[in-house]
């Protein structure tokens, strides 16, 4: 059983929310203003908030914080009736579990509060980036700690994931660390590299083809999406995916079914997508380059991995598991090096990153 608050402004929808908390076990309690809700926090010691953002004293978004430093350090849902792509992202960088859009089902909210509370009971051990399985991930910097944290999150999480960065600061290192750390790291992680795939294949590369589809399809063949089923959909550099496909893809996005070229049954797959970019989605989308509301769905948490030149705190980490690896690679005894050496490697820029 959890303690559970909402905090929201509208009585009914904290009536509705504390009667599905009752139904699975739950207790509840509300506020209906932002500083009510503080009180409260202070005063209790509860396991999840649902935050309403627009309250009548303040922005729901500025209290996240505030309720994170809480002694019991509550797990945040957001609660909307905006579809604010940016307001969510904000959300999930400020430390809040995930954001959920007014009316939200039932499903998927105890969903949510399952796996919130799944990730605070063992958060002692998954959130400590040293615990998490990093799998080559090499670095301890405050900057490093903080996408780590994120990972853990998205980890304990089925939402989407868009992790953006310069091309060499490990993007997809990244995204096969939450799979390997999430409910799906027995199934598939299936690569798609949005780069090389023009429009005239790209539909056969990710819905698979019936034979005689098209001139050259001799035989059937199963696409991406329904490889990845029940596992992991990496698209790698996602902003290269035609626009034509993206407006395809999002509807396999929001329904989990499809139809192969040539096919007349639809087929289903569910399969989370992480996606990545060293491209600004956001002015793409300006630009009518790139979905918004395809954006939308890819950034149900996002990830930006610094650059080298931003974390110079690691660079002499990387190095030295670098001189060991191929040390070992080539059987040759374990190099030092010289402080001259040290005091270079932290000055360069490396503009081509970990790679």
């Amino acid at each position: 059983m959890a303690d559970v608050l909402i905090i929201d402004d509208d009585k009914l929808i904290c009536d509705i929310l504390a009667k599905m908390m009752e139904k699975i076990g739950h207790e509840s309690q509300f506020a209906l203003t932002g500083q009510d809700g503080l009180k409260a926090v202070k005063n209790g010691m509860f396991d999840i908030v649902f935050l309403d953002v627009n309250l009548p004293d303040a922005n729901g978004l500025d209290l996240i914080r505030t309720i994170k430093t809480a002694v019991s350090a509550p797990e945040i849902i957001i609660i909307t009736g905006d579809s604010d792509p940016d307001g969510a992202e904000m959300a999930i960088n400020s430390g809040a579990w995930n954001y959920l859009e007014k009316p939200f089902l039932r499903q998927e909210l105890n969903l949510q509060v399952s796996r919130a509370l799944q990730f605070r009971k063992e958060k002692g051990d998954v959130s400590t980036p040293g615990v998490l399985k990093r799998n080559g991930i090499i670095g301890e910097s405050d900057e490093i700690k903080s996408c780590l944290d994120q990972v853990s999150i998205a980890a304990y999480s089925d939402t989407n994931v868009l992790i953006s960065g310069e091309q060499g600061t490990g993007k997809e290192l990244f995204a096969k660390i939450i799979h390997l750390n999430s409910d799906r790291y027995e199934n598939n992680f299936v690569v798609v590299d949005c780069s090389v795939i023009n429009e005239n294949i790209a539909q056969s590369v990710l819905f698979g083809h019936k034979k005689g589809a098209f001139l050259g399809a001799a035989s059937n063949k199963t696409g991406r999406i329904k490889t990845a089923d029940n596992g992991t959909l990496f698209l790698d550099d996602v902003s290269e995916l035609p626009l034509q496909i993206q407006r395809s893809f999002l509807k396999v996005m929001e329904n989990n079914t499809f139809i192969p070229m040539g096919g007349k049954k639809e087929k289903m797959s569910n399969f989370r997508v992480i996606a990545t970019t060293s491209e600004d989605l956001e002015e793409l989308s300006d630009r009518g380059k790139f979905r918004k509301d395809l954006l939308f769905k890819l950034k149900g948490i996002s990830i930006c991995l610094p650059s080298l030149k931003e974390i110079k705190g690691d660079t002499i980490k990387i190095a030295l598991f670098y001189i060991d690896s191929y040390c070992k690679k080539y059987n040759i005894d374990t190099k030092g090096v010289s402080p001259e050496f040290l005091d270079i490697i932290s000055a360069y820029e490396w503009p081509g990153n970990v790679r």
